[in-house]
Protein backbone atom coordinates (compact mmCIF):
# COMPACT_ATOMS: atom_id res chain seq x y z
CA UNK A 1 0.00 0.00 0.00
CA UNK A 2 3.01 2.00 0.45
CA UNK A 3 4.21 1.80 -2.32
CA UNK A 4 1.28 2.26 -4.16
CA UNK A 5 0.31 5.96 -2.38
CA UNK A 6 4.82 6.95 -3.03
CA UNK A 7 3.94 5.76 -6.96
CA UNK A 8 0.37 7.37 -7.13
CA UNK A 9 2.01 11.02 -5.52
CA UNK A 10 4.74 10.65 -7.54
CA UNK A 11 2.76 10.67 -11.02
CA UNK A 12 0.84 13.33 -9.84
CA UNK A 13 4.06 15.79 -8.86
CA UNK A 14 5.15 14.50 -12.73
CA UNK A 15 1.94 15.30 -14.37
CA UNK A 16 1.99 18.65 -12.68
CA UNK A 17 5.54 19.45 -13.79
CA UNK A 18 4.45 18.37 -17.27
CA UNK A 19 1.78 20.77 -17.52
CA UNK A 20 2.17 23.50 -19.48
CA UNK A 21 2.49 27.08 -17.66
CA UNK A 22 -1.45 27.96 -18.30
CA UNK A 23 -2.67 24.84 -16.98
CA UNK A 24 -1.04 24.21 -13.23
CA UNK A 25 -2.77 24.91 -10.27
CA UNK A 26 -2.75 28.58 -9.32
CA UNK A 27 -5.15 30.43 -6.70
CA UNK A 28 -4.70 33.78 -8.07
CA UNK A 29 -5.96 34.59 -11.15
CA UNK A 30 -3.67 37.08 -13.08
CA UNK A 31 -5.08 40.48 -14.83
CA UNK A 32 -4.92 42.08 -17.57
CA UNK A 33 -6.49 45.82 -17.62
CA UNK A 34 -6.34 47.53 -21.30
CA UNK A 35 -7.86 51.44 -20.96
CA UNK A 36 -8.50 53.05 -24.26
CA UNK A 37 -7.59 57.19 -24.16
CA UNK A 38 -11.26 59.32 -24.85
CA UNK A 39 -12.63 56.31 -26.41
CA UNK A 40 -16.56 57.72 -26.69
CA UNK A 41 -19.35 54.90 -25.10
CA UNK A 42 -20.66 54.64 -28.95
CA UNK A 43 -17.28 53.61 -31.05
CA UNK A 44 -17.11 49.94 -30.80
CA UNK A 45 -19.58 47.69 -32.50
CA UNK A 46 -20.96 46.52 -29.57
CA UNK A 47 -22.05 49.71 -28.57
CA UNK A 48 -23.55 50.64 -31.32
CA UNK A 49 -20.46 51.88 -33.59
CA UNK A 50 -17.72 49.82 -35.31
CA UNK A 51 -18.68 49.91 -38.80
CA UNK A 52 -21.36 52.51 -38.26
CA UNK A 53 -18.04 54.41 -37.68
CA UNK A 54 -15.99 53.27 -40.24
CA UNK A 55 -14.37 50.06 -38.94
CA UNK A 56 -15.73 46.87 -37.61
CA UNK A 57 -13.93 45.62 -34.33
CA UNK A 58 -14.94 41.87 -34.18
CA UNK A 59 -12.29 41.03 -31.57
CA UNK A 60 -13.56 43.40 -28.69
CA UNK A 61 -17.24 42.71 -29.54
CA UNK A 62 -16.53 39.10 -29.41
CA UNK A 63 -15.03 39.95 -26.02
CA UNK A 64 -18.28 40.73 -24.83
CA UNK A 65 -20.04 38.33 -25.89
CA UNK A 66 -17.63 35.74 -23.59
CA UNK A 67 -17.28 37.94 -20.34
CA UNK A 68 -20.06 40.88 -19.55
CA UNK A 69 -20.95 44.00 -20.56
CA UNK A 70 -21.65 47.53 -18.92
CA UNK A 71 -23.84 49.71 -20.01
CA UNK A 72 -23.72 52.05 -16.84
CA UNK A 73 -19.67 52.37 -16.21
CA UNK A 74 -18.80 55.56 -14.82
CA UNK A 75 -15.45 57.42 -15.41
CA UNK A 76 -14.28 61.37 -14.17
CA UNK A 77 -14.14 63.89 -16.98
CA UNK A 78 -10.33 64.49 -17.55
CA UNK A 79 -7.96 62.12 -17.67
CA UNK A 80 -5.55 62.57 -14.68
CA UNK A 81 -8.38 62.52 -12.53
CA UNK A 82 -9.96 58.86 -13.89
CA UNK A 83 -6.25 57.70 -13.50
CA UNK A 84 -6.18 58.92 -10.31
CA UNK A 85 -9.48 57.09 -9.35
CA UNK A 86 -9.13 53.74 -11.19
CA UNK A 87 -5.54 53.68 -9.22
CA UNK A 88 -6.50 55.12 -5.46
CA UNK A 89 -10.18 53.70 -5.27
CA UNK A 90 -10.77 57.24 -4.46
CA UNK A 91 -12.54 60.38 -5.69
CA UNK A 92 -9.82 62.35 -7.34
CA UNK A 93 -11.14 65.38 -4.79
CA UNK A 94 -9.57 63.57 -2.13
CA UNK A 95 -6.18 63.21 -3.79
CA UNK A 96 -6.07 66.25 -5.58
CA UNK A 97 -5.83 65.20 -8.52
CA UNK A 98 -8.84 67.14 -10.18
CA UNK A 99 -7.95 68.28 -13.46
CA UNK A 100 -5.23 67.91 -16.16
CA UNK A 101 -2.52 70.61 -15.75
CA UNK A 102 0.95 71.98 -17.77
CA UNK A 103 4.25 72.39 -16.67
CA UNK A 104 3.26 72.01 -13.03
CA UNK A 105 4.27 69.35 -10.06
CA UNK A 106 0.83 67.14 -10.12
CA UNK A 107 0.00 64.07 -9.75
CA UNK A 108 -0.72 60.92 -7.15
CA UNK A 109 1.45 62.01 -3.66
CA UNK A 110 3.44 58.52 -2.95
CA UNK A 111 1.27 58.43 0.21
CA UNK A 112 -1.31 57.50 -2.28
CA UNK A 113 -1.83 53.44 -2.11
CA UNK A 114 -2.31 53.00 -5.81
CA UNK A 115 -3.62 49.39 -7.20
CA UNK A 116 -0.20 47.91 -8.40
CA UNK A 117 0.94 48.69 -4.81
CA UNK A 118 -1.49 46.22 -3.75
CA UNK A 119 -0.67 43.53 -5.98
CA UNK A 120 2.73 43.56 -4.75
CA UNK A 121 2.06 43.06 -1.40
CA UNK A 122 -0.69 40.32 -2.89
CA UNK A 123 2.63 38.31 -4.51
CA UNK A 124 2.20 39.65 -8.02
CA UNK A 125 4.61 41.39 -10.76
CA UNK A 126 3.37 44.38 -11.87
CA UNK A 127 3.71 46.08 -15.28
CA UNK A 128 2.53 48.75 -16.93
CA UNK A 129 2.84 49.66 -21.04
CA UNK A 130 1.25 53.09 -22.24
CA UNK A 131 0.34 56.64 -20.81
CA UNK A 132 0.37 57.65 -17.32
CA UNK A 133 -0.32 61.13 -16.35
CA UNK A 134 -0.93 60.51 -13.01
CA UNK A 135 2.86 62.79 -11.89
CA UNK A 136 6.21 63.76 -13.74
CA UNK A 137 8.57 64.06 -10.94
CA UNK A 138 10.84 61.45 -8.84
CA UNK A 139 8.74 59.48 -6.45
CA UNK A 140 5.65 60.22 -8.64
CA UNK A 141 6.16 57.81 -11.86
CA UNK A 142 4.66 54.52 -11.99
CA UNK A 143 7.81 52.40 -11.21
CA UNK A 144 7.37 54.80 -7.78
CA UNK A 145 4.18 53.77 -6.87
CA UNK A 146 4.28 49.85 -7.39
CA UNK A 147 4.57 48.65 -10.85
CA UNK A 148 7.66 46.66 -11.76
CA UNK A 149 8.37 47.71 -14.64
CA UNK A 150 7.42 50.53 -17.34
CA UNK A 151 7.38 51.69 -20.82
CA UNK A 152 5.08 54.15 -22.01
CA UNK A 153 4.87 58.23 -21.66
CA UNK A 154 4.39 60.27 -18.70
CA UNK A 155 2.20 62.69 -19.91
CA UNK A 156 0.12 63.32 -22.81
CA UNK A 157 -0.46 62.37 -26.18
CA UNK A 158 -0.92 66.34 -26.76
CA UNK A 159 2.73 66.34 -26.27
CA UNK A 160 3.30 64.55 -29.58
CA UNK A 161 2.38 67.37 -31.51
CA UNK A 162 4.78 70.14 -29.76
CA UNK A 163 7.66 69.55 -31.93
CA UNK A 164 5.76 70.47 -34.91
CA UNK A 165 4.17 73.52 -34.14
CA UNK A 166 5.36 76.98 -34.98
CA UNK A 167 7.60 78.45 -33.14
CA UNK A 168 8.95 75.91 -30.63
CA UNK A 169 11.48 75.89 -28.56
CA UNK A 170 13.36 73.00 -27.62
CA UNK A 171 15.64 75.17 -25.81
CA UNK A 172 12.65 76.00 -23.52
CA UNK A 173 10.13 72.65 -23.54
CA UNK A 174 12.53 69.79 -24.29
CA UNK A 175 11.01 67.05 -26.77
CA UNK A 176 8.47 64.86 -25.12
CA UNK A 177 10.35 61.52 -24.71
CA UNK A 178 8.99 58.05 -24.95
CA UNK A 179 10.97 56.33 -21.58
CA UNK A 180 11.12 53.07 -20.16
CA UNK A 181 12.14 52.05 -16.29
CA UNK A 182 12.42 49.04 -13.70
CA UNK A 183 10.78 49.59 -10.12
CA UNK A 184 12.99 52.59 -8.38
CA UNK A 185 14.67 53.91 -11.64
CA UNK A 186 14.63 57.00 -13.06
CA UNK A 187 13.29 56.43 -16.25
CA UNK A 188 15.39 56.33 -19.01
CA UNK A 189 14.23 58.10 -22.48
CA UNK A 190 13.84 55.51 -25.18
CA UNK A 191 13.16 57.83 -28.21
CA UNK A 192 10.97 61.24 -29.10
CA UNK A 193 7.14 60.99 -28.90
CA UNK A 194 6.26 63.34 -31.79
CA UNK A 195 3.64 62.69 -34.56
CA UNK A 196 5.95 59.71 -35.99
CA UNK A 197 6.46 57.69 -33.03
CA UNK A 198 2.46 58.68 -32.00
CA UNK A 199 1.85 56.58 -34.57
CA UNK A 200 3.77 53.39 -33.79
CA UNK A 201 3.65 53.61 -30.05
CA UNK A 202 0.30 51.54 -29.17
CA UNK A 203 1.94 48.84 -31.10
CA UNK A 204 5.17 48.96 -29.35
CA UNK A 205 3.31 49.12 -25.84
CA UNK A 206 1.43 45.77 -27.18
CA UNK A 207 4.99 44.19 -28.15
CA UNK A 208 6.10 45.00 -24.37
CA UNK A 209 3.15 43.64 -22.53
CA UNK A 210 2.93 41.00 -24.36
CA UNK A 211 6.66 39.76 -23.89
CA UNK A 212 6.08 40.90 -20.29
CA UNK A 213 2.95 38.57 -20.44
CA UNK A 214 5.08 35.93 -21.60
CA UNK A 215 7.67 35.98 -19.09
CA UNK A 216 5.45 35.49 -16.10
CA UNK A 217 3.53 32.83 -17.87
CA UNK A 218 6.67 31.03 -17.80
CA UNK A 219 7.81 31.95 -14.78
CA UNK A 220 4.55 30.80 -13.36
CA UNK A 221 4.43 34.12 -11.54
CA UNK A 222 0.91 35.84 -10.73
CA UNK A 223 0.72 39.35 -12.43
CA UNK A 224 -0.90 42.85 -12.93
CA UNK A 225 -0.41 43.99 -16.88
CA UNK A 226 -1.75 47.54 -17.18
CA UNK A 227 -2.16 48.59 -20.53
CA UNK A 228 -3.08 52.30 -21.18
CA UNK A 229 -3.12 52.87 -24.82
CA UNK A 230 -2.57 56.05 -26.15
CA UNK A 231 -5.28 55.87 -28.95
CA UNK A 232 -7.54 57.98 -29.58
CA UNK A 233 -6.45 60.59 -28.06
CA UNK A 234 -5.59 63.18 -30.56
CA UNK A 235 -4.10 63.68 -32.65
CA UNK A 236 -5.82 60.11 -34.00
CA UNK A 237 -2.71 58.61 -36.57
CA UNK A 238 -3.09 55.16 -36.97
CA UNK A 239 0.25 52.98 -37.34
CA UNK A 240 1.49 53.17 -41.17
CA UNK A 241 0.22 49.33 -41.04
CA UNK A 242 -3.59 50.65 -40.82
CA UNK A 243 -2.96 54.25 -42.40
CA UNK A 244 -5.30 54.07 -44.94
CA UNK A 245 -6.53 50.30 -44.75
CA UNK A 246 -10.84 51.42 -44.04
CA UNK A 247 -10.70 53.78 -46.46
CA UNK A 248 -13.13 55.46 -44.16
CA UNK A 249 -10.51 58.58 -42.78
CA UNK A 250 -8.27 58.38 -39.90
CA UNK A 251 -10.62 57.79 -36.59
CA UNK A 252 -11.71 54.34 -38.99
CA UNK A 253 -8.43 53.34 -39.26
CA UNK A 254 -7.68 53.64 -35.67
CA UNK A 255 -10.61 51.59 -34.77
CA UNK A 256 -9.60 48.81 -36.75
CA UNK A 257 -6.06 49.34 -35.34
CA UNK A 258 -7.29 49.06 -32.13
CA UNK A 259 -9.40 46.04 -32.37
CA UNK A 260 -5.81 44.25 -33.80
CA UNK A 261 -3.81 45.26 -30.54
CA UNK A 262 -6.66 43.85 -28.40
CA UNK A 263 -6.95 40.74 -30.67
CA UNK A 264 -3.02 40.50 -30.09
CA UNK A 265 -3.06 41.04 -26.66
CA UNK A 266 -6.24 37.72 -26.42
CA UNK A 267 -4.19 35.86 -28.58
CA UNK A 268 -1.50 35.66 -26.33
CA UNK A 269 -3.33 35.06 -23.18
CA UNK A 270 -4.69 31.47 -25.49
CA UNK A 271 -1.59 30.85 -26.53
CA UNK A 272 0.29 30.57 -23.07
CA UNK A 273 -2.92 28.57 -21.63
CA UNK A 274 -3.37 31.06 -18.89
CA UNK A 275 -6.44 32.38 -20.53
CA UNK A 276 -9.11 30.63 -17.88
CA UNK A 277 -7.03 32.21 -14.99
CA UNK A 278 -7.00 35.95 -16.05
CA UNK A 279 -9.37 38.09 -15.24
CA UNK A 280 -9.31 40.93 -18.66
CA UNK A 281 -10.89 44.33 -18.73
CA UNK A 282 -11.17 46.35 -21.64
CA UNK A 283 -12.45 50.12 -21.12
CA UNK A 284 -11.92 53.99 -21.50
CA UNK A 285 -10.71 56.68 -18.48
CA UNK A 286 -12.84 59.33 -20.56
CA UNK A 287 -15.80 59.74 -22.71
CA UNK A 288 -14.75 61.02 -26.39
CA UNK A 289 -12.61 64.00 -27.61
CA UNK A 290 -14.60 67.18 -28.70
CA UNK A 291 -11.26 69.01 -30.60
CA UNK A 292 -11.93 70.03 -33.95
CA UNK A 293 -11.10 67.33 -36.57
CA UNK A 294 -10.63 65.09 -33.87
CA UNK A 295 -14.25 64.56 -32.54
CA UNK A 296 -15.43 61.24 -30.90
CA UNK A 297 -19.06 60.13 -30.35
CA UNK A 298 -20.71 58.87 -27.07
CA UNK A 299 -23.49 57.02 -28.94
CA UNK A 300 -26.66 56.82 -27.46
CA UNK A 301 -25.75 59.81 -25.02
CA UNK A 302 -25.11 63.18 -25.38
CA UNK A 303 -21.88 65.42 -24.54
CA UNK A 304 -17.93 65.13 -24.72
CA UNK A 305 -15.22 64.79 -22.01
CA UNK A 306 -14.90 67.95 -19.62
CA UNK A 307 -18.27 68.25 -18.66
CA UNK A 308 -20.17 65.58 -16.48
CA UNK A 309 -23.11 64.58 -18.95
CA UNK A 310 -23.53 60.96 -19.37
CA UNK A 311 -22.05 61.12 -22.98
CA UNK A 312 -18.55 62.14 -20.63
CA UNK A 313 -18.83 59.69 -17.87
CA UNK A 314 -20.40 56.92 -19.75
CA UNK A 315 -17.67 54.70 -21.31
CA UNK A 316 -17.38 50.97 -22.48
CA UNK A 317 -16.65 48.31 -19.84
CA UNK A 318 -15.94 44.51 -20.82
CA UNK A 319 -15.00 42.26 -18.29
CA UNK A 320 -14.43 38.37 -19.17
CA UNK A 321 -12.99 35.97 -16.48
CA UNK A 322 -13.98 32.62 -17.72
CA UNK A 323 -15.79 30.32 -15.28
CA UNK A 324 -16.56 32.83 -13.07
CA UNK A 325 -18.38 35.09 -15.29
CA UNK A 326 -21.35 34.49 -17.70
CA UNK A 327 -20.74 34.97 -20.89
CA UNK A 328 -22.86 36.99 -22.80
CA UNK A 329 -24.25 38.95 -19.59
CA UNK A 330 -24.80 42.87 -20.02
CA UNK A 331 -25.96 45.02 -17.01
CA UNK A 332 -27.20 48.38 -16.40
CA UNK A 333 -25.93 48.63 -13.14
CA UNK A 334 -23.86 51.63 -11.91
CA UNK A 335 -20.17 50.65 -11.69
CA UNK A 336 -17.81 53.58 -10.73
CA UNK A 337 -13.62 53.19 -11.78
CA UNK A 338 -13.11 53.86 -8.04
CA UNK A 339 -15.02 49.82 -7.69
CA UNK A 340 -12.02 48.52 -9.60
CA UNK A 341 -9.64 48.35 -6.59
CA UNK A 342 -11.83 46.70 -4.32
CA UNK A 343 -12.87 44.77 -6.82
CA UNK A 344 -9.75 43.20 -7.67
CA UNK A 345 -9.48 42.93 -4.05
CA UNK A 346 -11.44 39.90 -4.10
CA UNK A 347 -10.15 37.72 -6.78
CA UNK A 348 -6.28 38.58 -6.16
CA UNK A 349 -6.45 38.86 -2.51
CA UNK A 350 -5.02 41.94 -1.04
CA UNK A 351 -6.10 44.18 1.31
CA UNK A 352 -8.01 47.56 0.84
CA UNK A 353 -6.66 50.08 2.97
CA UNK A 354 -8.23 50.87 5.82
CA UNK A 355 -6.13 54.21 6.42
CA UNK A 356 -7.76 56.47 4.70
CA UNK A 357 -11.09 56.95 3.05
CA UNK A 358 -11.76 54.20 -0.09
CA UNK A 359 -14.64 55.40 -1.64
CA UNK A 360 -14.62 52.47 -3.87
CA UNK A 361 -16.79 49.43 -3.60
CA UNK A 362 -16.52 45.69 -4.37
CA UNK A 363 -18.34 44.90 -7.65
CA UNK A 364 -17.04 41.38 -8.10
CA UNK A 365 -20.47 39.62 -6.77
CA UNK A 366 -22.42 41.97 -9.45
CA UNK A 367 -19.92 40.42 -11.82
CA UNK A 368 -20.25 37.05 -11.26
CA UNK A 369 -24.07 36.62 -10.92
CA UNK A 370 -24.61 36.44 -7.46
CA UNK A 371 -26.54 39.27 -7.80
CA UNK A 372 -28.13 41.55 -10.03
CA UNK A 373 -27.85 44.60 -8.28
CA UNK A 374 -24.71 47.33 -7.66
CA UNK A 375 -23.38 47.75 -3.94
CA UNK A 376 -23.53 51.63 -4.97
CA UNK A 377 -26.65 53.56 -5.93
CA UNK A 378 -24.56 56.96 -6.86
CA UNK A 379 -21.98 59.20 -7.29
CA UNK A 380 -20.66 62.66 -7.22
CA UNK A 381 -19.63 64.04 -10.21
CA UNK A 382 -16.87 66.43 -10.33
CA UNK A 383 -15.06 68.73 -13.32
CA UNK A 384 -12.07 70.25 -11.74
CA UNK A 385 -12.77 71.24 -8.20
CA UNK A 386 -16.47 71.56 -8.30
CA UNK A 387 -19.14 68.74 -7.65
CA UNK A 388 -20.80 69.76 -11.30
CA UNK A 389 -23.47 66.97 -10.35
CA UNK A 390 -24.47 63.73 -8.76
CA UNK A 391 -25.53 60.87 -10.22
CA UNK A 392 -28.14 58.50 -8.08
CA UNK A 393 -29.90 55.43 -9.32
CA UNK A 394 -31.49 56.52 -12.60
CA UNK A 395 -31.55 60.45 -11.84
CA UNK A 396 -28.94 63.00 -12.62
CA UNK A 397 -28.69 66.28 -10.49
CA UNK A 398 -26.88 69.58 -12.41
CA UNK A 399 -25.80 72.37 -10.08
CA UNK A 400 -23.90 73.30 -13.17
CA UNK A 401 -24.57 74.09 -17.02
CA UNK A 402 -21.53 73.17 -19.08
CA UNK A 403 -22.53 71.89 -22.40
CA UNK A 404 -18.92 71.80 -24.03
CA UNK A 405 -15.42 71.65 -23.04
CA UNK A 406 -14.87 75.21 -24.53
CA UNK A 407 -17.48 76.95 -22.44
CA UNK A 408 -17.73 77.68 -18.67
CA UNK A 409 -19.36 76.47 -16.68
CA UNK A 410 -22.20 78.38 -14.95
CA UNK A 411 -23.95 77.40 -11.59
CA UNK A 412 -27.41 77.25 -11.70
CA UNK A 413 -30.42 79.57 -9.52
CA UNK A 414 -32.21 75.86 -9.23
CA UNK A 415 -30.77 72.28 -9.72
CA UNK A 416 -31.83 70.37 -12.92
CA UNK A 417 -33.10 66.78 -12.50
CA UNK A 418 -33.20 64.51 -15.39
CA UNK A 419 -34.49 61.09 -15.52
CA UNK A 420 -31.70 59.33 -17.48
CA UNK A 421 -34.57 56.87 -18.85
CA UNK A 422 -37.13 59.14 -20.01
CA UNK A 423 -34.38 62.08 -20.56
CA UNK A 424 -30.99 60.14 -21.52
CA UNK A 425 -30.17 63.11 -23.73
CA UNK A 426 -30.36 65.65 -20.27
CA UNK A 427 -32.12 68.00 -22.62
CA UNK A 428 -35.68 68.08 -20.11
CA UNK A 429 -34.52 68.93 -16.64
CA UNK A 430 -37.07 70.69 -13.95
CA UNK A 431 -37.54 74.35 -15.12
CA UNK A 432 -36.05 73.81 -17.98
CA UNK A 433 -32.97 72.55 -17.55
CA UNK A 434 -30.83 73.53 -20.73
CA UNK A 435 -33.64 73.59 -23.20
CA UNK A 436 -36.71 71.77 -23.10
CA UNK A 437 -40.09 72.13 -21.32
CA UNK A 438 -40.34 70.57 -17.55
CA UNK A 439 -43.90 69.91 -18.38
CA UNK A 440 -44.61 65.95 -17.06
CA UNK A 441 -41.37 66.09 -14.79
CA UNK A 442 -42.29 68.37 -11.36
CA UNK A 443 -42.57 65.23 -9.76
CA UNK A 444 -39.36 64.82 -9.74
CA UNK A 445 -38.92 67.24 -6.67
CA UNK A 446 -38.75 64.43 -4.23
CA UNK A 447 -35.33 63.85 -5.41
CA UNK A 448 -33.84 66.96 -4.19
CA UNK A 449 -33.73 65.93 -0.35
CA UNK A 450 -32.48 62.46 -1.17
CA UNK A 451 -29.38 63.36 -3.18
CA UNK A 452 -28.87 66.09 -1.03
CA UNK A 453 -28.51 64.00 1.69
CA UNK A 454 -25.63 62.38 -0.22
CA UNK A 455 -24.28 65.41 -1.09
CA UNK A 456 -23.80 66.47 2.24
CA UNK A 457 -22.80 62.87 3.37
CA UNK A 458 -19.93 63.18 1.15
CA UNK A 459 -18.78 66.77 1.66
CA UNK A 460 -18.91 65.89 5.41
CA UNK A 461 -16.40 62.88 4.28
CA UNK A 462 -14.44 65.94 2.81
CA UNK A 463 -13.83 67.48 6.28
CA UNK A 464 -13.31 64.62 8.42
CA UNK A 465 -10.18 63.86 6.04
CA UNK A 466 -9.11 66.95 4.55
CA UNK A 467 -7.94 66.68 0.65
CA UNK A 468 -4.22 66.20 -0.02
CA UNK A 469 -3.70 69.86 -1.37
CA UNK A 470 -2.95 70.82 -4.90
CA UNK A 471 0.09 71.28 -5.78
CA UNK A 472 1.42 68.90 -2.55
CA UNK A 473 4.74 68.66 -1.94
CA UNK A 474 6.62 65.34 -2.12
CA UNK A 475 7.11 64.00 -0.15
CA UNK A 476 3.80 63.70 1.01
CA UNK A 477 1.98 63.09 4.79
CA UNK A 478 -1.63 64.01 5.51
CA UNK A 479 -1.38 65.90 9.00
CA UNK A 480 -3.19 63.50 11.43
Amino acid sequence: MKRNYSYIIGLMLALVISMPPGLQAADKPNVVLMMMDNLGWGEVGTYGGGILRGAETPRIDTLADEGMKLLNFNVEPQCTPSRSALMSGRHPIRSGTTKVVWGLPYGLVGWEKTMAELFKEAGYDTGMFGKWHLGDQPGRYPTDQGFDEWYGIANTTDESMYTTQPYYDPEIVKPPQIVQAKRGETPQPVKEYNLETRRTIDRELNEHAIKFIEDKAKAQKPFFAFIPYTQPHLPVLAHPDFDGKTGNGDFADMLAEMDFNVGQILDTLDRLNIADNTIVVWTSDNGPEEAPSFTGTAGFWRGNYFTTLEGSLRTSFLIRWPGKIKPGSISDEIVHITDLLPTFASAAGYKVPTDRMIDGVDQMPLFTGKTDKSVREGFPAYNGDNMQSYKWRNFKVHYFDQESMFSSPTRMNFPQIHDLIKDPKELRGLYGGTGGSATGVEQLTWVLPAVTYEVLKFQKSLQEEPPVPFPAPEPYMPKK
